[in-house]
Parts: C-alpha cells; sequence; structure tokens
C-alpha cells in the first residue's frame, strides 16, 4: 500500500493520534464538539492499513446518516484507503439481509415500506381510532420506539411510564395499533426499516452459519455517534461482533438529544463498565469554536441549579472543551419586545453581516420549534435576504398550514360572522386542529397546533389593520405565500437545533432562547429538561467565530411581557434572567429596544395606530395611510444603489431594499439620527453609506 504509516498520523495533536494508534481490543473516544472526532477515527483506519493491523476489506464502519458516511469515505479515499465499508446501520443491516434472504426464506426479497403514514393509518382504522395526519405520525413515532425497544402489549404502557413518555393515544391502544400494523404487514408481505435490524439480528442469532460468515467478513468495527444507539442496533453490533471485541466507539453523551426515538448514552457512558479492558482517549481541544463560545457551552452544559424543580446533575459535565482558536467577540445575549421584532432584527443583523461581506451560506438562524421558523421566513424575505430552510418545510408549504388557509378561504367567500378577526380565525381553525389548549406532548400533532396558532396570533396582530376582514386576511396570507416561496440559490439557512446537529456556521443565531421554549415548556421531569439542555449546548457549539442568542418577552406586538430569559443561558451566564443582566456574556444592544417594547408595538406616524407587518414597520405608517412620496429622491437613490452594488459585486437589496429606500424618501432624514431610525437601516448601513444618503436628501428635498 502507497500510504506511508506517517503520513496517517501527521497532523493529528497528541488526543488525536493516541485515537489512531489504539488498534487493538475495545476503544471508545469521547469527542466534545468540534474537536475533530471524524478526523481521528478515519487516521485510526488508515494507520490500522498502513501498519497491516487491519485489513481494510474486513473493516465495517457505521453512522447514523448518509451524509455522515459521505463524509468519512470522502476522508478515507483521500487518506489512501481502499475497501472500508462505511454505511449507516440499516445499509449495513439491509445489504446482509438482502444477501442471506434466500437462505432465510428462500422466496423473493419483499418489499420495504418507504413511509409507515399509510399502513398505520389503516392499522388506527382497523382499531377505531383516529387517523389524522398529525396523529399518525405520533403513531409511526410510538411505534418505532417501541419495537427499537422490544416492546409489545403491557410493556409499552410500563416502559413510557418510567421515561414519562407521552404517547400519541392510550398505551393498550399503543399496543393494540402496533399488532394491527404488524398484521397489515405480514399481509401483504412487506417490512419496514425497523424490521430489517430485527430479521437480520433475527438471522445472526438463529443460524450460527449465517453469524460465522458475517464475522468472518467483518472484523473490525467503529461505530460514530455511539451516543445515539438504541437498543435494537446496539443488539445487532454485539451479534457482529460475537465474542470479539475489536470495536471503536465514539460519540458525546453532551449531544444527545434523539432519546424520544429510543436512544440511549448509557452504551457510551457504560462502555468501561462493559470492556474493563477497553482504551479511552478524550477528545476536548476544540478547533472549531472560539474561547468565547466554548466558555458558554461549557457553562451551560455544566450548570443545573435554577434550570427546573427536581432537575438532575448533568453525568456528563467532565468532558470540558478547551478552544484552540484565539480570542475573538463574546456571544451576545439580546431581548427584544416580541417575536415579530427579534425575527425582523435577526434579518436585519443577517443582511448587514452580508454588506459586510460573510457569505450567505456561511449564516444560520436555529430555532427550537418548526413554526418559530414563519417569522423568521417573512422577516427575512421583507428585509430582502435569501434563505434555505433544512429539517423543515416552509412555513406556507406545511400541509396543516395549506389546509388551515383552505378553509380560510372558503369561510371568506361565504357570509362572515362579523366578530373580531382573530375569533373568527379560531372558529374556522377549530375544526382543523386548533385548540385554546395547546395539546401537553411534542410530536406532530404539538406541531400541527403551532403552526394553526401562528395564524391565529397573526389574525390577532392585523385585526386593526385589516378592519376585521377575514377575505384582506386570506388576501394577505397569499401574498405571503407568493413572497417567500422566490426560489434561491444561495441564502442564509434556517433550521431547528435538531436538523443542524453535525453541522457548523461562521456566524450563527439561535432565537427564542426563552423559558417556554428552551427549555420547552411541557420539558417537565428532570431527563426531559436535561434533553433540552443539551439541545442549547448542540446550537451553541454549531457556532464557529460570531454567535447570536435572543429572547422575546411576548410573543405577539402589545402582548403581555410574560417571558424570561431561558434558565440554561442566566444560570451559565451569571444572568438575572428578570433584569437581563449577564457576567461574562455580551449583551449587544437590547436595552434600547427592551425600553420600546414595554410601550406595545411601534405607532403609525400618521394615525398612531399600531403597526402590524414588517412593510408596516419599514415605512412607519400604515398601508392604508396617506404618505407624501419624494418621486425624484427616491429614483435618485435607486440610481445610486445600482451603482454601488456594480461596484461592492453584490445584489442591489444588499445595499438597501426597495422597503428601506421607499421609507428613506417618504421621511425625508435630515440627520444621521432621523436616518438611523428608519428599520433597515443599522451602525454599519449609516457608517457605510450615511453621509453619502444625507447628501442625496439634501439635494432632492
Amino acid at each position: 500500500m502507497a500510504l506511508l504509516t506517517d503520513a496517517a498520523l501527521d497532523g493529528l495533536d497528541d488526543e488525536q493520534r493516541a485515537v489512531a494508534e489504539a488498534l487493538e481490543g475495545p476503544v471508545v473516544v469521547l469527542a466534545g464538539a468540534g474537536t475533530g472526532k471524524t478526523r481521528a477515527i478515519t487516521h485510526r483506519m488508515a494507520h490500522g492499513a498502513a501498519t497491516g493491523a487491519h485489513d481494510p476489506r474486513r473493516t465495517l464502519a457505521v453512522t447514523f446518516t448518509t451524509r455522515a458516511a459521505g463524509e468519512m469515505r470522502s476522508r478515507l479515499r483521500d487518506l489512501g484507503v481502499d475497501g472500508v465499508q462505511v454505511r449507516t446501520f440499516h445499509a449495513a443491516a439491509l445489504r446482509q439481509l438482502r444477501f442471506f434472504w434466500p437462505r432465510i426464506s428462500g422466496g423473493a426479497f419483499p418489499d420495504l415500506v418507504p413511509s409507515k403514514a399509510r399502513l398505520v393509518a389503516e392499522a388506527a382504522h382497523r382499531c377505531r381510532l383516529r387517523s389524522d395526519n398529525a396523529t399518525v405520525r405520533d403513531l409511526a413515532s410510538d411505534l418505532e420506539w417501541a419495537k427499537v425497544n422490544f416492546l409489545s402489549g403491557p410493556g409499552i404502557g410500563e416502559r413510557a411510564t418510567q421515561i414519562s413518555r407521552s404517547l400519541a393515544a392510550d398505551a393498550a391502544d399503543v399496543a393494540r395499533v402496533l399488532a394491527a400494523y404488524e398484521d397489515v404487514k405480514s399481509e401483504r408481505g412487506l417490512l419496514d426499516f425497523e424490521d430489517v435490524l430485527l430479521v437480520t439480528a433475527g438471522a445472526l442469532a438463529e443460524r450460527p452459519d449465517i453469524a460465522d460468515e458475517v464475522r468472518t467478513a467483518y472484523r473490525w468495527f467503529t461505530v460514530d455517534e455511539y451516543q445515539d444507539v438504541n437498543p435494537l442496533q446496539h443488539r445487532l453490533l454485539g451479534l457482529w461482533l460475537g465474542e470479539r471485541d475489536d470495536v471503536c466507539v465514539v460519540g458525546d453523551a453532551n449531544q444527545t438529544i434523539y432519546t424520544f426515538t429510543g436512544a440511549t448514552p448509557q452504551y457510551l457512558t457504560g462502555f468501561r463498565a462493559a470492556h474493563p479492558d477497553a482504551t479511552e482517549v478524550r477528545l476536548v481541544r476544540c478547533y472549531r469554536c472560539t474561547p468565547q463560545i466554548v466558555s458558554l457551552a461549557n457553562a451551560v452544559i455544566a450548570s443545573t441549579s435554577g434550570a427546573r424543580p427536581g432537575a438532575a446533575a448533568s453525568s456528563t459535565s467532565s468532558l470540558v472543551l478547551r478552544s484552540q482558536r484565539a480570542d475573538a467577540e463574546p456571544p451576545t445575549v439580546e431581548a427584544f419586545g416580541d417575536d415579530v421584532e427579534e425575527a425582523d432584527q435577526v434579518a436585519r443583523q443577517a443582511r448587514d453581516y452580508l454588506s459586510a461581506g460573510v457569505s450567505a451560506r456561511d449564516i444560520a438562524v436555529l430555532f427550537r420549534v418548526n413554526a418559530q421558523s414563519a417569522a423568521l421566513e417573512e422577516a427575512f424575505a421583507e428585509a430582502g435576504v435569501p434563505v434555505v430552510l433544512r429539517g423543515t418545510e416552509r412555513f406556507f408549504d406545511r400541509p396543516e398550514v395549506r389546509e388551515g388557509v383552505t378553509r380560510l378561504r372558503g369561510a371568506a367567500r361565504g357570509e362572515t360572522s362579523g366578530a373580531a378577526l382573530g375569533d373568527e380565525v379560531r372558529g374556522v381553525l377549530s375544526s382543523a386542529g386548533w385548540s385554546a389548549d395547546p395539546p401537553r406532548t411534542a410530536g406532530a400533532v404539538r406541531e400541527r397546533w403551532e403552526s394553526l396558532a401562528a395564524l391565529v396570533t397573526l389574525a390577532d396582530e392585523m385585526a386593526e389593520a385589516l378592519g376585521d376582514s377575514l377575505p384582506a386576511f386570506v388576501a394577505e396570507l397569499d401574498g405571503r405565500a407568493e413572497l417567500q416561496h422566490a426560489p434561491v440559490a444561495d441564502g442564509v439557512t434556517l433550521a431547528s437545533i435538531h436538523a443542524a446537529k453535525g453541522l457548523e456556521w461562521p456566524v450563527v443565531f439561535v432565537v427564542g432562547c426563552s423559558e417556554g421554549l428552551l427549555p420547552l415548556q411541557y420539558a417537565e421531569t428532570a431527563e426531559q429538561v436535561e434533553e433540552e439542555r443539551r439541545l442549547a449546548y448542540v446550537a451553541i457549539t454549531r457556532a464557529a467565530d460570531r454567535l447570536h442568542l435572543s429572547w422575546a418577552r411576548s410573543r405577539q406586538p402589545g402582548g403581555r411581557a410574560s417571558r424570561s430569559l431561558s434558565p440554561f443561558l442566566s444560570v451559565a451566564a451569571g444572568a438575572d434572567a428578570t433584569s437581563g443582566s449577564a457576567g461574562s456574556v455580551h449583551r449587544g444592544s437590547g436595552r434600547a429596544r427592551t425600553e420600546r417594547a414595554r410601550k406595545g408595538p411601534a405607532k403609525c406616524r400618521v394615525c398612531d395606530r399600531g403597526l402590524v407587518t414588517a412593510e408596516e414597520r419599514t415605512l412607519g405608517r400604515c398601508r392604508s395611510c396617506p404618505s407624501r412620496l419624494n418621486d425624484d429622491l427616491l429614483g435618485a437613490l435607486r440610481e445610486w444603489r445600482l451603482e454601488r452594488s456594480r461596484e461592492r459585486g453584490v445584489p442591489a437589496y444588499v445595499i438597501f431594499t426597495d422597503m428601506t429606500l421607499q421609507a428613506i424618501a417618504e421621511q425625508v432624514p435630515a440627520s444621521v439620527e432621523t436616518l438611523a431610525s428608519i428599520p433597515g437601516v443599522g451602525p454599519m448601513k449609516i457608517d457605510m453609506y450615511g453621509d453619502e444618503v444625507l447628501a442625496l436628501v439634501r439635494a432632492h428635498a
């Protein structure tokens, strides 16, 4: 082999090198965020191949995503290593099952179920239970959880009670649906993805000849993200190994955020107990994040007091990251009056980064629940900043939102009740799943409710501006949907924290950092709160250079300021969640905005009514109110913007959006202070363009 031993070890730090050189027996690598775990384990496989200690053709590496598998294959290829099988658990098991199926069954290989929804709906119908889309999605999640934990019948309810898991239906009904679901699959000769693992494990356990062949084919094993292994996957890995112990597992218990699927960090944290002679290496040198971001992440994961009554201490707080980068700007924690203002300001800050030359693909905005994306999508569209959603659909693409808008459109064609717009929307959407009391569980039912609740909140916000008109509200929704469907090739990433795991960006905004969102209000047990803490840790450690955390005191403009800063951040930063002061965390410019938020939403400069939409807040007036537009000034501003955009090689909206130019042409600011008061004209824009804009204003006033 052309690869030299030294080349496989080049460029590794001491701990990574220790991983690469641990080629015999069980090895456990506790790897913190950004510490180069993939580098360490791929160099281990390369070093094993170069020294002859491992045969690449008899090596199996398993990951949890096809993206991670692809990255690992690419790195091994760059290191000159050929022959290693890198697959997800399901892909590895499916390959083996297809190969051995003629000996297991003798018949044709069954079809795989691409999606459980249709079969689960049929099973629920057989059991005379609800089979709407959201309930079916939650039932499917419960069935997957039960199967990977080897649960059926009464065992489902017993285990759910033991771990405080909220099921989609009564435990006995979930057990009945599981039995009916298995019957449906059996009748049609189908296998689902859990069956692939179950049947493969069964074949290995019951057929010594098959087990011997697999163990001959694969001698050395590597398991990435070992904290996410569930009992079924752990059972399959044990059967692959047999009596051998040549396995390297890698993971970070601080990043366990999928326990609702059956994942457990116990196999990682208990690896040394199961393998007393195992080599343990801890990777704590963080090459991704600045020292200031690492300091906050360490504080969040280590702190427990004040999170919720009964919260238990973190069992993994001993894995403390150490940044290997130079000092940089500290994270900011900023308070806003409401969710709409928060979204607007985050969009404007992102636009300022673009103006400063940061690529859109290097910026991400992370949120806890998918419904939070609605306000962000609108704000970024209004700011003229393209976005790419990851791990979720655009707000107006979600099935429940499309259904809700369709119902509202139908109601708008008939006779309206004459009630307040918000009440009328509530009445229509109640038939689609909205209720005054939110569901107490997570999952699809909760996500559906959150999406419909976002429509209700929007109706309340716009009632005055739209004159309580339901047809006008539907037209507004259609306009927003059209605006947010603009195709983009490159944009700022909007993603849930779950969808962001394993990724990183130079600039990260984490929104909704308030009690009730992070942690979620229905995270009540100590275990549930700790999972929320780990989510906060994951969100923080996605940021490499700049981190901005924010929260809103109320949900909607003019609403009651009942929220407080997330206890994770207030405890970690030595902050008072009510006053908003923080020790080591830089606060940004939240004070002025907080004072403004206490006065309610921004007022129209013509009629003094509250402004609702982002467009109205930018213009400083209601859309229905008259305003004197200086056409000459607007034309001059557009020509100037075009020249600047060509000089800098950026889209025109990066300089100023059309709406901001219109606001300048309407308000004709005479000073830096009045120019800076226009939304979309931040401090960076004042420094770059303030003098030029004011000169144009004076020339055309």
